[in-house]
């Protein structure tokens, strides 16, 4: 029954106004420090295409740290009943949106994975931003995927890393622990270093450049917590780690 209501336009676009309301009511009223400026200012200056990365648990208040007039953004959202949710929320803050995930190996049907990578790589040599969870969709969580490091590769655009926090927050037990930002807090975002990858990168310089990636967003998200709520959220253990453990 939860799924046929999900179905229903009028209450996808319902649950979508609302949200969207939530997140501008959070953004303006929180107090905001940005950390890492110096690593994000020239490449909004420079006006070529960026990957933005951020964790899945904290894509919600990711719209608190892009401003306005600078690279469009755009995110990439699964083609299932909640990406239909999220695609009517991104539009109502002017955020394009790609369509298409991972291909789930256990399953046969095809989830526009190779046509999203297409439409993404025109968006960022277009000069766009494309927005990516790179834990996402289903972790481990603050684990990176080489998706992000493979449309870097083929676009020549710089990985720029986000973490933010809240003083006042819902944590979900949820395998991303995802984080619903309350108003009228403190916040804290935390811009990381880029990371660049040139077109003829080889395998190992791909698994180099996505574990900088993780490493350097961890440490922001950790950095952000930890200013606002004086505790962190942990990385999930490593998959190579698990096996050798079992």
């Amino acid at each position: 029954m939860l799924k046929s209501i999900l179905s229903s336009p009028p209450v996808q676009a319902l649950i979508a106004a609302l949200l969207a309301g939530y997140m501008s009511l959070v953004k303006a009223t929180t107090r905001w420090e940005v950390r890492g400026r110096e690593h994000a200012e020239p490449i909004w200056m420079g006006g070529d295409g960026v990957i933005g990365c951020v964790w899945h648990g904290r894509i919600l208040m990711s719209i608190a740290a892009w401003p306005k007039n600078v690279q469009p953004p755009a995110i990439l959202i699964s083609r299932s009943r909640e990406g239909d949710v999220v695609t009517k929320v991104a539009r109502h803050h002017n955020v394009e949106v790609v369509r298409g995930s991972s291909r789930n190996k256990t399953k046969t049907k095809q989830k526009g994975g190779l046509s999203a990578f297409r439409e993404m790589v025109r968006w960022v040599e277009g000069g766009g931003a494309m927005a990516l969870t790179p834990d996402g969709p289903r972790g481990p969580r603050m684990r990176a995927g080489l998706g992000a490091v493979k449309l870097a590769r083929a676009t020549g655009a710089p990985l720029l890393g986000l973490g933010w926090s809240t003083s006042n927050a819902i944590i979900f037990k949820s395998w991303d622990r995802f984080v619903l930002p309350l108003p009228f807090g403190k916040g804290v975002i935390v811009w990381t270093e880029p990371v660049d990858i040139p077109k003829d990168a080889d395998k190992a310089a791909l698994e180099d450049a996505r574990a900088t990636l993780e490493a350097r967003m961890i440490s922001a998200n950790m950095e952000a917590d930890l200013a606002c709520r004086g505790e962190a959220i942990t990385a999930a253990p490593r998959p190579d780690a698990q096996t050798e453990t079992a």
